[in-house]
């Protein structure tokens, strides 16, 4: 059964690649959903997918990318998509589901 999750990551996240990599590495999990840029210095993305693989993508978003230095990562489950898509955000995946795209 898929889970969707909203998680917003603090730190030096922002100007050193952190969306890409987060793309990649929720391509290779096999999730779906988006991750963004916001004002406030954060990234914050939205994925749906299997419990396992999003847990795995919680613990890997303390990694990052080498030049970020994650501070903190917030997570929560949601039943639908809390954030609209937004023009600035990167396509995570090609393939998504009907009711909730995956972009980074």
């Amino acid at each position: 059964m898929n889970v969707k999750r909203f998680i917003r990551v603090a730190g030096n996240v922002q100007g050193v690649g952190f969306r890409m990599w987060t793309q990649r590495t929720a391509r290779r999990l096999g999730l779906h959903g988006w991750v963004r840029n916001f004002p406030d210095g954060t990234v914050h993305l939205a994925a749906e997918g299997d419990p396992s693989s999003l847990d795995e993508l919680r613990d890997l978003l303390y990694e990052g990318p080498p030049a970020s230095e994650v501070l903190s990562v917030e997570s929560w489950v949601f039943e639908e998509s809390p954030l609209e898509l937004r023009s600035e955000e990167i396509v995570l995946n090609a393939q998504m589901t009907s009711d909730f795209p995956i972009l980074s």
